[in-house]
């Protein structure tokens, strides 16, 4: 019949639509990952002002009491194709930056902006987009794989949750990464388990990798692996960087490994950075004092330069996160703390052309506050630095002979001293024998010679006292 021909036409002609917008959604997936990336130079990231504070609650209610400041204040950018390294001590909010920057935490305050678009207050909707282009490599290459998920389905999440269809393939797509951060493609169907831990951390860095990013944040890569295996995937890190432009954060406590990513590099000290500058003038020349205690505590392999350099030691601990000091966070530990950093915040100012410092009274810088006076030594709880400089190997040889005789001379001393002192009470007892009767007092030896030579010759005799009054026999 005509009308159940002409159905069956339309029928066909809706399935037709369907798969031609089908089609047309694969091919725009695909095209998704060849992405045009911004030029070198030009700013991808900017964040202004940024805040994270944690509360601390209490009681049945979850009152409010307090809370944990563990990111204050924060304002820095990245610019397309560099390496920004962000180095500081434990607890100083270096990882909770980095989830603010990647949304995977809701910040308290401030701005995030990417590619000029501020995506603080973006909701999950909006953000699935933006996931392609901001991605995260974790610390623990344990705990940031699931045990029961084999590789394959690691990697290949992103193009699930993003609903994208590579060329040739999800599992060939899977095998190109694997491969291209050095693993064995045909470990496709393994698991976690089977590999070690610097595996593990290239199977994170696979996964980061898939959607083809423009921002990778790094959260101390490294930390877990081995030194031989760290210069693999810091060279591996390098070499995807020159490949596909990536533009890295890369979060860290040691300062070699920075020094070798690194563009610029931020200094953080309780939630605040203190100096922000590119690795040479960092390394070169530092002005906060705080990176110049830090750079002290790398260690020098070459002996002959170990003993030309200072050691800064801090002494104190760390302030805690909920009640930082007032004015310069860092003026408990300073030596060259003064009374204005008790009470006025030093702000991030450019002292030198790109080398930004937050310091009243920086290194190899003119002093901001001059004339202001210092603080008292038990004002500061233990801010004092105790600089210690090794010897060089000939005053060393000369100190340690010279620690030697002394050692001897002290100890020939001490078997002396008993022997004089015996020999001294010999003649006071011998020179009172001899002393008649009814005197006073007896006169001391006048020398120690003179008194070993009396008891020599006369050996002491016991008195015999006589009773006043008794008959003479």
């Amino acid at each position: 019949m005509p009308h159940v021909a002409g159905g069956a036409d339309a029928d066909l002609d809706r399935r037709d639509c369907a798969q031609a917008v089908k089609d047309q959604a694969v091919s725009e997936n695909n095209v998704t990952l060849q992405k045009q990336r911004p030029a070198a130079g030009e700013t991808l990231l900017k964040v202004t002002g940024l805040v994270k504070h944690f509360p601390i609650t209490k009681g049945l209610l979850r009152r409010q009491v307090g809370a944990v400041q563990a990111v204050d204040g924060l304002s820095f950018d990245v610019r397309s194709g560099e390496t920004l390294g962000v180095v500081g001590e434990s607890g100083c909010g270096k990882s909770t930056m980095g989830r603010l920057i990647t949304r995977l935490l809701e910040p308290t305050g401030g701005t995030v902006e990417f590619e000029g678009r501020d995506i603080t207050h973006l909701n999950v909707a909006g953000m699935r987009p933006l996931r392609r282009d901001v991605q995260m490599i974790f610390q623990d290459p344990y705990s940031s794989l699931n045990p029961r998920h084999t590789v394959g389905t690691i990697v290949s999440a992103p193009f699930k949750l993003q609903r994208i269809t590579p060329e040739g393939g999800v599992k060939a797509e899977v095998q190109r990464l694997l491969g291209r951060v050095g693993l064995n493609p045909e470990h496709y169907n393994r698991y976690p388990h089977e590999f070690s831990g610097g595996q593990r951390q290239r199977i994170g860095i696979a996964r980061a990798l898939a959607l083809n990013p423009k921002l990778v944040v790094a959260d101390e890569p490294v930390s877990a692996l081995d030194v031989s295996i760290q210069a693999q995937v810091v060279n591996l890190l390098d070499d995807l960087q020159e490949e596909l432009g990536l533009t890295y954060v890369i979060i860290a406590h040691d300062l070699s490994v920075i020094r070798h990513v690194s563009d610029r590099i931020a200094v953080m000290y309780l939630g605040k950075i203190v100096e922000l500058t590119d690795r040479k003038s960092l390394y070169e020349r530092p002005m906060h004092p705080y990176t110049r205690a830090l750079l002290s505590a790398v260690p020098v392999p070459d002996p002959r330069r170990r003993g030309k350099r200072d050691r800064i030691l801090l002494r104190g601990d760390v302030p805690s996160p909920i009640a930082p000091p007032s004015g310069c966070r860092f003026h408990t530990r300073c030596w060259k703390a003064t009374v204005v950093c008790t009470v006025e915040e030093p702000p991030l100012l450019a002292l030198k052309t790109g080398h930004q410092v937050a310091c009243h009274h920086p290194e190899n810088h003119e002093d901001l506050k001059p004339g202001d006076a210092a603080l008292a030594e038990d004002a500061a709880d233990g801010g004092k630095v105790v600089r210690t400089q090794a010897p060089s190997a000939a005053p060393a040889a000369e100190s340690t002979t010279t620690a030697a005789e002394s050692t001897t001379t002290a100890e020939k001393t001490a078997e002396k001293a008993p022997a004089k002192a015996a020999k001294t009470a010999t003649a006071e007892a011998t020179t009172a024998d001899k002393a008649p009767d009814g005197a006073a007092e007896v006169a001391p030896a006048t020398s120690s010679g003179e008194a070993a030579g009396k008891a020599t010759k006369e050996p002491a005799k016991k008195p015999v006292r006589k009773e006043p009054g008794a008959a003479e026999g």
